[in-house]
């Protein structure tokens, strides 16, 4: 008990420090928070100290505690009117997007790491349905701060909500596929999916309906932010462990019902659950990026580089055709400028979802480290090249 109060609270203190680093040097959070877990995993290796965090002991934490805040803050702080009205484009980038994404990126890192024994079909899929969930945290601060349309901020949020929903329920099926003897895939698990992903809905729509109604009733922002964290917690354990459902679209059902049905009859403070939420969401998101500093090893750098490049390669060109595919396929209902799906393309980083997938993998797997390495590498590329250049393309933004 002391041991994991220890832990807990050494990852909140690393998680400060990065945040302070990144106020102090002006660089962003997520970033910050990676590189104050990286020097201090290599600083207490050098002293011969040991965290006691491992990656097969972390899928429970990252599955069951993680994701569920960080699901239910990004559907939290979408705009209900703004996502009927894009909910083309987001749902067509967030399903046939990601299969793309999924497809390309797999069939590029199968061919460029080459090697089918050690890495078969299996594993480069299952990388490319990690590496398929976007998180465009600094990009969507960026339009804020520049004052976007509203409308382009939606796209990154809502398809990055979707996308990642769709991942997640992809990488479950694949891991499973990788698991089972043999990797064999069944007739019947079609239909498993399409349970999983509409089962996943309907418990989280019928749990969120009866939780607004008590938010409506209780009338004090501090109680209704007790619910609805509860409600985070009790849609995905509900869902994933209980019902074997899609614990992150019970999340996300949820966190879109809750929302719809309290701005119908706003009697609570909004505003104060906006920031509940935002802290809520900050908070997470940089304990898992100082988690992933700590659990990054200098091997990966000098035994997976070449994986990594390939990776980085692979997503780009995995989300440029994803991107341009959905635009063309929308056409001429929903028309995307060059400007956005540009702005699409290089915005769409990987971040807390994909790190949280990796992390999950078991270790039982033989190319675990592999897929690891290779995500870290699009996940430092992404913060380091493309979060830091992605403001010269928002400077030259045109409305569409």
């Amino acid at each position: 008990m002391l041991t994991t109060l220890g832990q807990t609270l050494s990852l909140v203190i690393l998680a400060l420090a990065g945040l302070v680093i990144a106020k102090a040097f002006r660089l962003e959070s997520t970033l910050a928070c990676l590189l104050v877990g990286f020097v201090a995993g290599q600083g207490l290796g050098f002293l011969s100290l040991d965290t006691g965090i491992r990656a097969h002991n972390l899928k429970d934490l990252v599955f069951f505690i993680v994701l569920p805040v960080l699901i239910f803050e990004a559907a939290w702080h979408l705009k209900p009117e703004q996502l009927r009205r894009w909910l083309a484009p987001v749902l067509t980038l967030a399903s046939l997007g990601v299969v793309i994404n999924l497809l390309i990126i797999g069939a590029l890192t199968y061919w460029g790491v080459g090697h089918p024994q050690g890495f078969p079909w299996l594993a480069a899929l299952l990388t490319g349905a990690i590496l398929a969930a976007t998180d465009p945290v600094a990009v969507i601060s960026q339009l804020k701060s520049q004052q976007a349309p509203e409308a382009l901020t939606t796209l990154f949020e809502g398809e990055s909500l979707f996308n990642d929903a769709s991942a997640v329920v992809l990488f479950s099926l694949l891991l499973g596929f990788a698991l089972r003897d043999g990797g064999s895939v069944a007739v019947s698990d079609l239909v498993n999916f399409l349970k999983i992903f509409f089962g996943g809905l309907v418990v989280g729509t019928l749990l969120g309906w009866p939780t607004a109604v008590l938010c409506r009733f209780l009338n004090r922002s501090d109680v209704t932010m007790m619910a609805m964290v509860t409600l985070a917690f009790s849609s995905f354990y509900l869902a994933e462990h209980w019902l074997h459902l899609s614990g992150i679209l019970a999340v996300m059902a949820s966190a879109i019902v809750v929302r719809w049905r309290l701005e119908r009859r706003a009697t609570v403070n909004l505003e104060a659950l906006h920031h509940g939420w935002s802290w809520l969401g900050l908070t997470f998101t940089s304990l898992l990026f100082v988690i992933m500093g700590l659990v990054i090893t200098l091997e990966m750098f000098t035994e997976r580089w070449l994986a990594m490049v390939i990776a980085i390669v692979a997503a780009l060109v995995g989300r440029l055709v994803a991107v341009t595919g959905c635009a063309l396929l929308l056409k001429p209902a929903v028309s995307l400028s060059l400007v956005w799906q540009g702005l699409l393309v290089w915005g769409g980083l990987r971040g807390a979802i994909a790190i949280a997938l990796v992390l999950s993998l078991p270790t039982q797997l033989p190319y675990w480290w592999t897929i690891q390495s290779m995500v870290f590498g699009v996940v430092l590329f992404s913060l380091l090249i493309q979060g830091t250049t992605n403001g010269l393309l928002l400077r030259k933004l045109k409305h569409p």
